[in-house]
Parts: structure tokens; C-alpha cells; sequence
């Protein structure tokens, strides 16, 4: 396994473009994406698991479930989250119908995710009034555009993609994501986006991110917050023509493995762009007595706001560690922890 550049559309087959199409007054910031895939995908997602959801996760849910997880392409905005809204799921499905109408493909085939400030109507002018040059610039190499347009206080675009080999073909996951405010374990207000060219099974395709986004956006946290729009989406199009992954065999391991590098990547990106951050602090425990404890004691160190504070200002308050441990419910013997 090996990093590559091209993000987003590193794996084949994938192109993305973003422009400023009005609804961020920075024209330096671009606010509209969009993904698309030369051959119909198998699509996996994760959401929010704030009762409160946005429009477009609405709208998401409904097209995949009407495609049974197909889907073309995508488009985003940043700016507006389209949440809380009376005409919320209306403007979200004409998202759709406006990038599907350029590309020449249903409405259900393209998923909408949007990102921003909640309880703001979002004007539906700027993007029809753009969709179409916006999709006249798909190129591969656009990668770049469409990660600058997801973003929102984020300080830089996160990007990242991994080739490996299965059977002999060369395969690729490559991603994006956007995160800097409201973060917090069970998903933050993130976006990200993954692609691959790797031909695998719908079943095992969510069976893996599901997975995956347990042991990564999961173990994040900025602010204790967890978003309203939150989605992470993967999207295979099987373009890398190796033997479809049907069971979790050894080729289903490595493709897990590249797809836990790439969320791994984002994930981290994001929690050290937290807005205000000066730094990004990991947490490792060692020898607890299940995974699902170790989970509970780091997620315990990592949202302690004493914690935090002590990592800021490069005070080694090792108590405040210990003192989170303590709290956290899971269950160690003091006497016998180690901390460096």
C-alpha cells in the first residue's frame, strides 16, 4: 500500500469540480461540488446520529434506497446546511434534479449533502444559476476545487488516497473530508467522501465503513458537539476489474486496510484543524482488557476539557489523565497503570 495524489478522484473513473457559485461572498472560496463517476457505483454511508438531520440526509437516504445503493455522482455545498428548514427537502431534491438533468442521469442516482449554518433557507438561485458550468468542468484533476468547496472554518482542504494491489489489479481508495467545529465522537460536522475502483459487494462495502468509521471518525473530538449533517459516503465503481470481493477473505482484509488508512487520515486532519487548535494529541491504551474498554478510557482523556487545556498550554498535568481514566466507567486497577 501506497500514497498517491489525486484525493477524491485518485481512484479510476472519478472526476469533481467546485466553484464559488454565490453563496459564500468570498469569491476566493469556492461553496459548490461536485463528484461524479464514469460508471455506476455501489454506495455505503454513515450518518449523523443527531435526532435532528438535515434535509439532504433525508433525501440521501430516500435515493439510496430507491436505487438499492447505486449512485453516479454527488453534490455539496458548503455555507448553508440546509437543516431545520420547512422547504428543506424541496430544495435539497432540486439539488439533485439540477446535477442530474447536466449529467444525464436520474435524480436518485445523485446523493446531496450540504454544510454550513442550520436554520438558514437555503437560496437555490446561486446553484442552478451554476450547476451547469460546474459540471462542464469535471476533470480528475479538479480534485483540489471540490475539496476547498466542502470546506467550512476548516483552515485547509483535506485530501488523501492510497493505491494496493488485489489479485494482481491495481486498486485505489482516495477521499475527502471537511471537519473543524462541532466534533465529537459518533460522527462531528464532517463530511467525507471516499471513493474507490475496487469491485466489491454492497453488503460487504457498508459492512466495512460501518466498521471502519467506529475505529476512526468515531475516536475524534474537538468540542463535544455532534452535527446535524454529518455523512460519510463511499462509492465503488469497480473500474479496477479485480475478482468482485464477495466474502472477507484475504482481499476484503486489504481493501479494509486501505480504507482505514484513508478515514484514519481525514479523521485526524480534522481534529487537528479544530477551530482554535494549537495542537493534536492521540491517545494509545495498552493492555486493557477488551478493545470496546480501551475505547472508553481514551475517548474519556481525549473529551476531558482539563485534559485539553493542559495539552494547550504545555503544562504535563498527568493527574488530569488519570482523573479522566477514573471517571470514564470502564473498569482498571490505578496502582497499575503506566502513564508516557
Amino acid at each position: 500500500m501506497k500514497q498517491v495524489e489525486g484525493g477524491v478522484c485518485a481512484a479510476a473513473g472519478f472526476s469533481a469540480n467546485g466553484l464559488n457559485c454565490g453563496l459564500n461572498p468570498d469569491r476566493n472560496k469556492n461553496d459548490l461540488a461536485l463528484i461524479w463517476s464514469e460508471k455506476e457505483c455501489t454506495a455505503a454511508a454513515v450518518y449523523t446520529t443527531n435526532k435532528v438531520k438535515g434535509a439532504p440526509i433525508l433525501v440521501t437516504k430516500k435515493h439510496l434506497a430507491a436505487t438499492g445503493n447505486k449512485a453516479r455522482a454527488v453534490i455539496v455545498n458548503s455555507k448553508n446546511a440546509n437543516t431545520c428548514n420547512a422547504d428543506g427537502e424541496e430544495k435539497a431534491q432540486m439539488m439533485c434534479d439540477l446535477a442530474a438533468a447536466e449529467l444525464g442521469i436520474k435524480a436518485d442516482e445523485v446523493i446531496v449533502a450540504s454544510t454550513g449554518v442550520i436554520g438558514q433557507k437555503l437560496p437555490i438561485e446561486p446553484i442552478r444559476d451554476h450547476v451547469q458550468e460546474l459540471a462542464r468542468g469535471l476533470s480528475p484533476q479538479n480534485h483540489g476545487k471540490a475539496a476547498n468547496a466542502i470546506m467550512t472554518t476548516d483552515t485547509y482542504a483535506k485530501e488523501t488516497a492510497v493505491s494496493f494491489t488485489l489479485d494482481g489489479k491495481t486498486c485505489t481508495v482516495g477521499g475527502m473530508a471537511k471537519g473543524s467545529g462541532m466534533i465529537h465522537p459518533n460522527m462531528c460536522t464532517m463530511l467525507s467522501f471516499v471513493t474507490t475502483d475496487a469491485a466489491i459487494s454492497k453488503e460487504l462495502l457498508q459492512e466495512a465503513l460501518s466498521a471502519d468509521v467506529q475505529d476512526t471518525y468515531n475516536m475524534i473530538s474537538v468540542d463535544g458537539d455532534t452535527s446535524t449533517n454529518d455523512t460519510c459516503l463511499l462509492l465503488a465503481n469497480g473500474l479496477a476489474e479485480n475478482p468482485e470481493i464477495t466474502e472477507k477473505n484475504a482481499d476484503y482484509e486489504e481493501f479494509c486496510k486501505a480504507l482505514n488508512f484513508v478515514n484514519e487520515t481525514l479523521a485526524k486532519k480534522m481534529a487537528g484543524d479544530g477551530e482554535g487548535a494549537t495542537a493534536l494529541f492521540e491517545v494509545k491504551i495498552i493492555g486493557a482488557e477488551s478493545k470496546e474498554q480501551a475505547k472508553v478510557l481514551s475517548k474519556s482523556v481525549i473529551t476531558s476539557s482539563l485534559t485539553k487545556a493542559a495539552i494547550y498550554g504545555h503544562d504535563a498535568n498527568w493527574g488530569r489523565i488519570l482523573c479522566a481514566m477514573g471517571y470514564s466507567g470502564a473498569q482498571f486497577d490505578p496502582e497499575k497503570v503506566d502513564l508516557f
